[in-house]
């Protein structure tokens, strides 16, 4: 075989036509080994004898796409020292761009003997492990041009790619699970019918399924897990898992884009499936555990503010390269279209504690390609110091959990002041106007993959995780959640006919307030998972979505409810409004109306006494579309309808009266007290003055045409 020097850039394998350039970091190493596997069992050794600035390099005319490949390390196993280098075990390449096979869980591929952590394991671990597989990065994206829907048009749909797809009726048994099923038909349909415009995937890089999840038959569903932040996860795959995978997330998105629909990743940078110190030995210990991990003051052990055993080292060159260099890579060569940020904060421990100027902020802000597309964070992990929501750059958005917790205790008929309800509402001023950002920089949600769904929600006071084997330990306890007077599925109509209603009042609170909201999928149709909060682990009927026959008629209330509010949202800018209220009237319209007024159940404004009030939960709002204060895309006005919002989320029915100087008629157009929730045709219409009765915990929206 043919051996040539190559180059040290990029890192990773290069496929360029007639041949593949291998490069890999290793600050640590003596000597590194790349095996070139073969599918009889065998292995032919190259070693990468040229080193430049610690990256080692080589480059093989004749290695074609579809080459399974690994790295061998051979350093200093001196863990007292940060050091885990066995060349014993064979290496996933940190920037492979796809994935073979599956782990093995044997002992070979940890770096110790099971009991006996001091002493080295020297089995050969190749026979257990993944491969990295070499790729075509040729593909053909057509006329493909990424949607680039601004903030104030998106609606977010979070969903699992194997959950989402798995069980729907009209997909062939061949693609259900697959990135292929994403682009089915089916799919695309139901996302462009429900309004939403982006599409955001639960974790699709490559992760590992947990030892311990394996060994009590369960798996690392979710996948936040990574080994690989290149690489499509290859059990995703209906093509195949030699590169099959890459060009099967390709045409995903490709169809997904001709639909007008967004992907964004669900991106797990702060950590990776090898975990602390007993973890195994699979890619980054093995090649530099020192360069790419926190350690502590004792050096054989991880830092770890993630929960998972371990963090990545944001403060070292390499790191934030690599991260820099993925994010690029899935934005570039896989055309997404921008990021949701796992524990966020952790990716801003650059030394101990959350810093907001850390270097990876930095290296996002000046980046000409990530800075461009859509970054959402998680703005919180485990660590000391961890829950910064409503403190990351202007650049970014953020999941708004202090929303979340507001709209929920609100219909629950928790303790909550209006006046932090009035916040949330209108885009969370407080958190986001003091360092310039706008309304749009809070990602609005009541329910997401990690918790109750929205149905479980309204079912269950507790968490019901027996299935996850941890004696119903996991999961969050404190859920906010309020079942309506029975545990679990119930057969009273009263009962069923009050979750109902707590439903669409979550929806239609979510989808009338300033921000942009995000839905989580099955949602839409209720769909539910037994009260389990945290079904991370059930790769199963228990959370993957059942889609409704037509004989289910609550799902498809639901869903038809879900529609009309998402379309109510993306007809009327006066729910999307690009900078905040002013709560007076705008200069330069031609209404002597306030933006926004807020009003008592009994048609009188507000008082700072009414604001303050812990068990309120009454509320008329005044939104005035004929006082938007941000200008169109051409600098031209923007004039809406204007519209009441009436709240009761009292345990019992109220009064409430129309505002006698904010409009002479107006129509109901949304009312959750109805089984469908939105009066089909023309709603009934209202006159100013005239009084409403609002049955317990339900709301209205009522309508004025300019």
């Amino acid at each position: 075989m043919q051996v040539w020097p190559g180059q040290t850039y990029p890192l990773g394998a290069t496929y360029d036509g007639a041949g593949t350039n291998f490069a890999v970091f290793s600050e640590v190493a003596n000597r590194i080994e790349l095996c070139l596997l073969h599918d009889d069992g065998s292995q032919t050794t190259v070693e990468l004898r040229e080193t430049d600035a610690f990256v080692r390099h080589a480059y093989l005319p004749g290695v074609m796409p579809g080459q399974r490949y690994g790295f061998r390390v051979h350093g200093p196993y001196a863990p007292e020292q940060g050091h885990r280098c066995n060349s014993a075990k064979l290496l996933l390449d940190p920037y492979a761009k796809a994935v073979s096979g599956q782990i093995t869980w044997d002992e070979a591929v940890y770096g110790y003997h099971f009991g006996r952590p001091e002493r080295r394991n020297d089995r050969d671990s190749a026979p257990y492990t993944m491969s990295s597989v070499v790729v075509n990065p040729y593909f053909d994206w057509g006329d493909d041009r990424p949607p680039r829907t601004d903030y104030h048009r998106t609606v977010i749909y979070e969903a699992h790619v194997k959950g989402l797809t798995m069980r729907h009726p009209k997909l062939p048994a061949e693609l259900r699970g697959t990135y292929a099923a994403l682009a089915h038909p089916a799919i695309i349909e139901h996302l462009t019918e429900l309004g939403v415009t982006t599409l955001e995937l639960m974790p699709v890089h490559q992760f590992v399924n947990d030892h311990r999840l394996t060994d009590a038959g369960l798996a690392n569903y979710w996948g936040y897990n990574t080994i690989g932040f290149f690489a499509p996860h290859n059990a995703y795959a209906s093509w195949g898992d030699r590169g099959q995978q890459v060009l099967e997330f390709k045409s995903a998105v490709r169809a997904l884009h001709q639909a007008g629909i967004e992907v964004i990743l669900d991106v797990v940078y702060n950590h990776t499936a090898e975990g602390n110190h007993l973890g195994p030995t699979l890619s980054f210990r093995g090649l530099d555990n020192a360069s790419y991990y926190r350690l502590g003051d004792d050096l054989r052990y991880h830092m770890d503010t993630t929960g998972t055993g371990n963090s990545l080292l944001m403060r070292h060159p390499h790191v934030l390269q690599l991260i820099m260099d993925s994010l690029r890579y899935w934005v570039t060569e896989m055309r997404v279209d921008g990021f949701r940020f796992d524990l966020a904060a952790t990716l801003a421990r650059q030394f101990h504690e959350v810093d907001r100027l850390s270097s990876f902020f930095d290296l996002v802000q000046q980046d000409p390609v990530v800075s461009r597309v859509k970054l959402i964070a998680e703005p919180w992990d485990v660590g000391e110091g961890g829950y910064q929501v409503g403190n990351f750059p202007p650049l970014w958005t953020e999941w708004n959990g202090k929303y979340r917790d507001t709209v929920r205790d609100l219909w629950r008929g928790e303790p909550r002041t209006l006046a932090e309800f009035g916040s949330r509402l209108t885009g969370s001023s407080d958190l986001y106007q003091s360092d310039g950002r706008r309304p749009l920089a809070s990602i609005n949600f009541v329910t997401c993959h990690d918790g109750f769904t929205l149905r479980d929600l309204v079912s269950y006071d507790e968490k019901h995780n027996e299935a996850n084997g941890e004696d119903n330990r996991d999961g969050e306890n404190h859920n906010r959640s309020w079942n309506c007077g029975t545990e679990g599925e119930s057969d009273d109509p009263q009962v069923r006919a009050l979750r109902e209603r707590q439903m669409r009042n979550f929806i239609a609170t979510l989808l009338i307030s300033q921000g942009v909201p995000m839905l989580s999928h099955g949602d839409e149709f209720a769909r539910t998972q037994g009260g389990n909060n945290n079904a991370y682990c059930q790769d199963n009927e228990l959370a993957w979505v059942r889609w409704p026959d037509p004989a289910d008629d609550e799902a498809l209330r639901m869903l038809d409810f879900t529609r009309a509010l998402v379309w109510l949202r993306r007809d009327h800018p006066v729910f999307r409004r690009r900078r905040f209220f002013h709560g007076r009237p705008v200069e330069g319209t031609h209404d002597e109306l306030s933006d926004i007024a807020w009003f008592t159940a009994g048609g009188t404004e507000m008082r700072q006494r009414d604001w303050q009030a812990a068990h309120a939960g009454s509320l008329i709002v005044f939104l005035n579309g004929n006082a938007i204060s941000e200008p169109g895309p051409r600098g031209e006005p923007i004039s809406d309808d204007s519209f009441l919002l009436l709240f009761n989320a009292d345990s019992k029915p109220l009064g409430f009266t129309v505002p006698v100087d904010h409009g002479k008629q107006w129509q109901i157009v949304v009312d959750t007290a109805r089984p469908d929730g939105v009066p089909p045709g023309s709603g009934p219409r209202v006159q100013a003055g005239d009084r409403l009765t609002l049955v317990d915990r339900s709301m209205m929206v009522l309508q004025r045409p300019t």
